[in-house]
């Protein structure tokens, strides 16, 4: 459910091939949601019925449970260090042990209303010496952890939690949106080498930043393509649709190009902005080898590649999808890549929260029965 369009993929797994066969998808505009989190939850809940409808017809499936993806201005990702003594008297390292360094570094985190999304540990040190890759089965005698925790506002989460109850249908997993576009934005050398996946969206541009093969940090900023959208109508004096399609097309002989390009570059300025602040605070500018890949609607700016690179000093490009080989469908535009990622996440689910949600569904279940009635007509 994104800020701009709500979208709905039905995928299916068939024995023998490594990608999923599409059989259905659904869109619609999106009411009700503003920078990733319900305002008016009867009007979004009208915005998932129409996806969900168009999806289900395209599929011939009932659409009774899914897989859905968070993102948006709470979304965060947020690093935190804990320890543990090892429990076996022969001083071996493991699972329980592993576990407990991670449960403390969760317990020194101020959650403060925010959930954990997904769990992804960083480094190890075991007496105070780094380890490389998992220490179980090593020999000590103090286990020290290193883990980022994607966190979510909980309040955001039940309230999407709950239109979608209302729509009838049960989230089986929460999974941060930077995560399921990296099932197809990006491949596994880029996560090793070190790149940055930025999703500009509509109202809200995410940085998710990997190395290797782990994400190290994730941000959001209350900055997206409708701002870009607003400058243009206003600079231009002409209406949104218009400023739309001149965002993505470039103007008509009417206008000036110069002007377009100048409201244009001014507004990514400041997403570039925001983009290298952050790549400062975590020591990443200018040292990410594999670059930025840009996904999103916003991705597909006029410009954007050129004026990243010059900005940014990096190796700058869009993102595409393998997963479906050569064949022209609007699913290759990478604004539809969340909703893909969701499918190929929902095929093994195992290195995601289903155990961690699980008890927040159960104890939302009451709260969301309440809710449901309220959303009715």
């Amino acid at each position: 459910m994104g800020s701009g369009t709500t979208r709905v993929v039905v995928g299916e797994f068939i024995k023998g091939e490594k990608n999923p066969k599409i059989i259905g998808v659904g869109e619609s505009e999106t009411i009700g949601l503003r920078h990733g989190y319900v305002v008016d939850g009867d009007a979004l809940l009208t915005s998932v019925k129409n996806a969900i409808e168009t999806a289900q017809n395209s599929s011939g499936i009932e659409i009774k449970r899914a897989f859905v993806s968070v993102g948006g201005v709470s979304l965060r990702g947020e690093t935190s260090s804990g320890s543990t003594i090892i429990s076996k008297a022969d001083g071996e390292v493991t699972n329980l042990d592993t576990s407990k360094a991670l449960q403390d570094c969760e317990d020194n985190l101020n959650l403060n209303n925010k959930k954990i999304i997904q769990t992804f540990p960083l480094s190890y040190r075991l007496d105070g010496k780094e380890v490389l890759g998992n220490p179980e089965g090593m020999r000590g005698t103090k286990l020290e952890a290193k883990a980022l925790f994607i966190t979510y506002s909980m309040k955001h989460l039940e309230d999407l939690i709950s239109v979608l109850a209302a729509a009838g249908v049960e989230t089986i997993d929460a999974i941060a949106s930077p995560m399921a576009i990296t099932q197809i934005a990006l491949s596994e050398r880029q996560k090793i080498v070190g790149v940055a996946l930025v999703n500009i969206g509509h109202q809200t541009t995410s940085i998710s930043v990997f190395e290797n093969g782990t994400p190290i940090s994730i941000h959001s900023f209350s900055i997206g393509s409708s701002d870009i959208t607003n400058d243009i109508a206003l600079g231009l004096k002409i209406p949104l649709e218009v400023a739309e399609r001149f965002k993505q097309e470039g103007v008509n002989e009417d206008f000036s190009k110069k002007k377009l390009d100048e409201i244009i570059e001014a507004r990514l300025y400041d997403i570039f902005e925001s983009i290298e602040n952050h790549l400062k605070k975590i020591k990443r500018n200018e040292l990410l080898p594999a670059g930025i890949v840009f996904v999103g609607g916003g991705a597909n700016i006029l410009g954007l590649e050129e004026l990243s690179r010059s900005v940014l000093k990096l190796p700058s490009s869009i993102g595409t999808s393998e997963v479906f080989g050569n064949s022209k469908t609007k699913l290759r535009d990478s604004c539809w890549f969340t909703a893909l990622g969701l499918v190929i996440s929902g095929r093994d689910s195992s290195g995601y929260s289903g155990g961690t949600l699980r008890n927040l569904f159960n104890d939302l279940k009451n709260a969301i029965k309440s809710s449901v009635k309220q959303l009715m007509p």
